[in-house]
């Protein structure tokens, strides 16, 4: 069995939606990951054409590899980054997988004595609401988010929004926008350093391809 390459660069990439989008930029950027890629189960894929190791992720997991060590960069939403505050660097903002965090509620919701968020965002929900001066009892929910206010476990949620479609077939609105949400490219801060030159060049390479779709 041969030996890893302890000079290859491990990237932790995110499963799902949001890897297609990556894939893609990468493809533009120059770099030729195969499509077939696109819809694989493995969860470590080898590239070494281009000296490159994937390592296929739930995306809330990014963070938390790349501050280990055990990915060198990896590619994760700034909703999970402001939720998990992982020591690491934010390198460049890929532009994909645009969507918003909101407040979230019934047509009709109004204060009451003791209000309730549901979140799957506890700590982005509490700090919102703090800075808002708002008392709030934030209570975490893996998912299904937008059926809190409908059952009435909370009045409110916190939730990221794309295209509004659930909340609209759900009869929520969005009361106030937190802030938008694109993937964004990390670093582990000893990676950033000891493989500086092959973490940069992908920067560039990225940053070159995102320019051009901007126009």
């Amino acid at each position: 069995m041969s030996q890893p390459n302890m000079n290859t660069l491990k990237v932790a990439m995110p499963k799902g939606r949001i890897y297609k989008q990556a894939s893609k930029l990468f493809r533009e950027a120059g770099l030729p990951i195969p499509s077939d890629f696109d819809d694989t189960r493995k969860l470590v894929i080898e590239l070494p054409e281009m000296d490159m190791e994937f390592i296929m992720a739930k995306p809330v997991d990014v963070p938390t590899y790349v501050e280990y060590g055990v990915a060198d960069i990896g590619i994760v939403g700034k909703d999970v980054l402001m939720e998990e505050n992982k020591d690491v660097f934010e390198l460049l903002d890929l532009g994909i997988a645009k969507c918003r965090m909101s407040v979230i509620g019934l047509p009709d919701w109004a204060p009451s004595i003791h209000p309730r968020v549901a979140t799957k965002y506890p700590n982005v929900a509490s700090q919102y609401f703090r800075e808002q001066g708002q008392q709030v009892e934030v209570i975490k929910l893996n998912g299904s988010i937008e059926l809190a206010p409908l059952i009435g476990l909370a009045d409110r949620i916190v939730d990221m929004v794309e295209t509004g479609q659930t909340l609209r077939e759900n009869g929520l609105v969005e009361m106030e926008t937190i802030f938008g949400i694109t993937s964004r490219l990390i670093a582990n801060r000893v990676s950033y350093r000891m493989k500086n030159a092959k973490i940069q060049n992908l920067c560039d390479l990225l940053h070159a391809a995102i320019t051009v779709q901007r126009g």
